[in-house]
């Protein structure tokens, strides 16, 4: 079977600190065929990722382990931007220069207040509808391959409100997902929630099978991992489970065109 990571930060990204090569070596010993990086990045100076990343030392890093493991280890060139549907126009103009091959659009904040602030002193109507409405706008708007962690939110709205109901909310899924298909956009399986209390992937299972009865079909892999020692986690779960809801294939992406992978 062929294994790919495509959601893996380094000490790129504000939030970890891992270093690139040290995450290859790891995947190279877990059996990883192939990983994206995919580093946060916004252009909104009221986010906690803005300033972070120098994008040259990037680039640079990804060329030197692409020379360091060639023939052990596909690398790829992404990143992951944070409500790319707002500034649109402005990160066309800073990252189509770099040719990544990967670009992943997330929600992580709501009227520039991060989702664990954005979600006090509201009902879980309020919260979790605000979180879909805003990933709706992202998949109808942005510039990007992939949705990240489509339900994001229950990750820390779980302990006030708990895990949302699916068939209240499905009507904005499938809004959600029906744009995405026509805007040739794919979801992943993240399975970060795997390895924590949350004990599922994101999305659930309900979404993914909702994204395969409404005809979706591009799906990526990703640990979303932040450290060196969990690359790769959970990957194989998640390929089984993308074969429990219907899927055939799994993605890669190169220049920012998919390919699809039999699983």
């Amino acid at each position: 079977m062929y294994i790919m990571d495509y959601h893996h930060h380094t000490n790129h990204s504000f939030d970890s600190k891992a270093v690139m090569n040290e995450v290859c070596t790891e995947a190279i010993h877990r059996n990883i065929n192939e990983i994206c990086f995919t580093e946060h990045y916004s252009l909104n100076p009221l986010a906690p990722t803005y300033g972070h990343i120098n994008l040259k030392h990037y680039i640079k890093d990804i060329e030197q382990c692409r020379a360091q493991f060639e023939g052990k280890l596909v690398i790829k060139a992404g990143i992951e931007i944070c409500e790319p549907h707002l500034l649109k126009s402005e990160y066309q103009k800073v990252l189509e220069p770099l040719q990544l091959d990967f670009i992943l659009g997330s929600v992580h904040n709501i009227n520039d207040k991060k989702l664990r602030l954005y979600l006090q002193h509201k009902t879980v109507e309020e919260v979790y509808g605000g979180y879909f409405e805003e990933l709706y706008n992202l998949v109808k708007h942005a510039d990007i391959d992939v949705l990240a962690h489509i339900d994001l939110m229950k990750r820390y709205a779980i302990k006030v409100h708990g895990n949302y109901d699916f068939d209240q909310f499905k009507p904005q899924l499938k809004d959600i997902l029906t744009k995405a298909i026509e805007r040739n956009i794919g979801i992943e399986i993240n399975t970060s929630g795997m390895r924590s209390s949350l004990a599922e992937p994101l999305p659930s299972q309900a979404v993914l099978k909702l994204y395969k009865e409404l005809g979706g079909e591009l799906l990526t892999v990703g640990s979303d991992s932040h450290k060196v020692e969990t690359v790769g986690d959970h990957i194989s779960e998640a390929i089984a489970l993308a074969k429990e809801c219907g899927f055939r294939y799994v993605f890669t992406y190169d220049k920012r065109q998919p390919s699809a992978i039999s699983i």
